[in-house]
């Protein structure tokens, strides 16, 4: 008796039950979807949305999910899930109890209508004056008050000289930001005066120069932020925060993050903020089991924010949150472990080429070591975290306008050429 009947090898076809399958290499490697989902609202319930809008795609366009695969929801939809805002106000009183309500040193921030400005509000709530340090010729991200050709015509030295407003505005006059069109010296004066206290902006790169206007300090910077505090309390400062010490707890009921504070907040409203979300392992780490159970594949999932790219024309580097991911699975920890495919085909098999050059570039890719740490073969890959990897490829997919995909699926991104 046969179990298996008419089953035969016939080149490159396998028959099998009367079914006929084409044997042959995938042709397609990495692939990033934006995936639509509803508009989230405070309560949603984040894993039943993801999963659900993550297989009705896959059903809707014909492919299926597999093993690795990421599935990547952007920060926002997961802090406005959990109605983590805070007003203006909250702003102002925690400012004020850390800092004193008087003269307050505001160093560093970035030039940002979204990030900072409504946060400014706030802190000039909180305050009777408000000297404002701002670094130039750009700030810590990248968005330029000035460029290098102005200072070196003027024979201003970024470095160590400290100019003030009226000395800015002799040498350079109004500049507008080459992309919003806004000339935020003026801006944040505004808003400062707008919120009832005064102003005085001073330019400057070192931090210890606030310490000639006051002693009570708030340092806007993101990714300096450490260095910077510690530079200010080894000066003397009496009182020195960061935006990370500002709503890193509830204030009257407030939302907060106890990690971040203020950073990775962005505007809702003229007089709201959406913080960074709080904790989320736990809404990673169901997404991921829910999957499992519902597919039988095991995939890692992601939170991110803003990627980690510098943009060549405006010379903008776009990490304006803290990290560009709060929480992902598992799988995401580490860097790329990969060799260069180029670099073997001019090199180590220069002399092969069509089949023997892909098998002999097909066995070393096997036979590659945990880790390539100092090997050349490797020389040119990006050695970077895989969550910054990934998130900026989350974030230039899903954009941040009006496409309506919040969630991104990535699959491919762990294949390589032996796959």
């Amino acid at each position: 008796m046969r179990a298996v009947h008419n089953l035969c090898i016939i080149t490159n076809y396998l028959v099998y039950f009367n079914k006929v399958v084409i044997l042959m290499e995938r042709k397609v490697g990495t692939v990033s979807r934006g995936i639509r989902c509803p508009i989230i609202r405070e309560g949603d319930n984040l894993v039943e949305i993801a999963v659900n809008s993550v297989l009705e795609a896959a059903e809707s366009e014909g492919f299926e999910l597999r093993d690795r695969d990421v599935i990547a929801l952007t920060e926002s939809i997961v802090a406005r899930a959990q109605g983590n805002y805070a007003k203006v106000e909250d702003i102002a009183a925690d400012v004020k109890a850390k800092l004193g309500g008087e003269t307050v040193g505001v160093i560093f921030p970035i030039l940002s209508r979204n990030r900072f400005a409504i946060c400014l509000k706030g802190i000039a709530m909180g305050a009777k004056k408000i000297v404002l340090m701002l670094s130039y010729p750009s700030d810590e991200v990248g968005n330029s008050l000035l460029t290098y050709d102005q200072l070196d015509d003027a024979g201003i030295n970024p470095y160590s000289d400290v100019l003030t407003l009226e000395k800015y505005r002799e040498l350079f006059g109004e500049n507008k930001h080459e992309f919003t069109g806004v000339d935020y010296v003026a801006y944040y004066s505004e808003i400062i005066k707008s919120a009832g206290a005064e102003v005085e902006i001073v330019f400057a790169n070192q931090p210890k120069t606030i310490l000639n206007y006051t002693d009570c300090v708030l340092t806007c910077d993101i990714h300096t932020r450490k260095r910077t505090k510690r530079i200010l309390k080894a000066a003397g400062a009496k009182v020195v925060c960061g935006l990370d010490d500002i709503l890193n707890a509830p204030v009257n009921g407030s939302g907060c993050n106890e990690a971040y504070g203020l950073l990775g907040s962005n505007k809702s409203t003229e007089d709201t903020i959406k913080l960074f979300p709080r904790e989320c392992r736990g809404l990673v780490d169901d997404i991921q089991a829910e999957i499992l159970k519902r597919t039988g594949k095991h995939v890692e999932v992601m939170i991110y924010g803003d990627g980690a790219f510098k943009d060549p024309q405006g010379k903008i580097w776009e990490l304006a949150d803290p990290v560009v991911s709060p929480a992902h699975t598992d799988g995401l920890i580490g860097t790329p472990n990969e060799l260069k495919l180029k670099y073997l085909a001019d090199n180590d098999f220069k002399g092969l080429s069509g089949a023997e050059l892909k098998e002999a570039i097909s066995n070393s890719i096997k036979a590659k070591s945990g880790s390539l740490v100092g090997n050349m073969a490797s020389q040119g890959t990006t050695p970077r975290q895989l969550t910054d990897l990934i998130g900026s490829l989350c974030d230039l997919t899903s954009g941040s306008g009006d496409k309506g995909t919040p969630i991104i699926l990535v699959q491919g991104y762990f294949d390589n050429y032996t796959d």
